[in-house]
């Protein structure tokens, strides 16, 4: 169950509405046969669906922007994929230039989001780099140890060297279980998301939902060798499958060089088990089921608000 108290609510505000509101009421008087006022009306009717679209994207970028605040000097930080990860990126980028944020180290979880922390200046590791340094070195580090080492000098559990992730989502359910990989990163999101402290995802309000697989599918990662027969165990298990494509029309592969099935089994009553018989294929690289993973889920609402979610059981790992 969800702890209201954990819910945070913020508030933005915006006077667009208010003024397209001023503008029909002097319009409303015109002739409704007049052409001017026809256009009028096309005009302020376009211009409230650009203005809901940018309500909505100013959103999650305040969303994405609360994410970034969580992070701090001298921290590993996983680094997601998609628009709204985009955000994130614009605001750590900023934080390090004006001096707020010193001594962070990245790791992106695709060649994308390589290429565009690269373009923003926000410095990089690998986690093959992070992993071999941290079982180097002393595990009692000062700041400046962790510094020299690039390691992050937050303690953690062993598997758990990155401070935090943050990550976009598909689609979230009210258990903070999510489907990921619409980007076409899921295997790389997951294996940052397991090794991190903490996972803050970032969405809007159509992403949320009651069940899982109600508004999305379920991608899914094979090797190429096995594409057909597992298109053909996940039909077995009442899907309905699509091999997806890349903007060619070609097979999408992935960074990993695999291709992507995505699996549309509708409302998914027990995600848990179907996550097992996901992981029991040999066939199958990884899944966009992500189950009990979630630390904090930051949500733009349609009604102006910021929702903060935190997890009962993973706010720490």
């Amino acid at each position: 169950m969800k702890n209201e108290d954990d819910i945070q609510y913020y508030r933005t505000n915006s006077m667009q509405m208010t003024l397209i509101k001023q503008i029909n009421a002097v319009l409303i008087c015109e002739n409704l046969l007049n052409p001017c006022y026809l256009c009028a009306i096309i005009f302020l009717s376009l211009k409230r669906i650009l203005s809901k679209k940018m309500n909505v994207h100013l959103l999650k970028k305040l969303a994405a922007e609360k994410a970034v605040d969580e992070i701090l000097s001298g921290m590993i930080v996983g680094l997601g994929t998609g628009s709204t990860v985009q955000f994130a990126l614009e605001k750590i980028s900023e934080r390090i230039k004006n001096g707020e944020l010193k001594n962070i180290r990245c790791i992106p979880s695709s060649n994308q989001t390589e290429k565009d922390a690269i373009r923003l200046g926000i410095p990089l590791v690998t986690l093959n780099e992070v992993g071999s340094r941290l079982s180097a070195v002393s595990p009692e580090l000062s700041v400046d140890e962790a510094i020299q080492y690039q390691v992050s000098s937050i303690q953690h559990p062993a598997s758990s060297i990155i401070d935090i992730t943050i990550d976009g989502a598909d689609e979230a359910d009210e258990h903070l279980n999510l489907i990921k990989g619409g980007g076409g990163a899921l295997l790389r999101e997951k294996i940052l998301a397991q090794a991190s402290k903490r996972l803050i995802i970032i969405v809007d309000e159509s992403k949320l939902s009651k069940q899982l697989g109600t508004k999305w599918t379920v991608p899914v990662e094979v090797v190429q060798f096995a594409a057909s027969v597992e298109q053909k165990y996940l039909e077995s298990l009442g899907a309905k499958v699509v091999r997806r494509k890349n903007a060619e029309g070609k097979d999408y592969v992935t960074d990993e060089n695999n291709f992507i099935l995505d699996a549309n089994f509708g409302e998914i009553k027990n995600p848990e088990e179907l996550a097992v018989l996901l992981n029991q294929r040999a066939g199958i690289v990884e899944h966009g089921l992500f189950i009990g993973m979630t630390s904090e889920l930051i949500c733009a609402m349609s009604d102006g608000k910021i929702r903060i979610q935190k997890s009962e059981f993973r706010s720490q790992k």
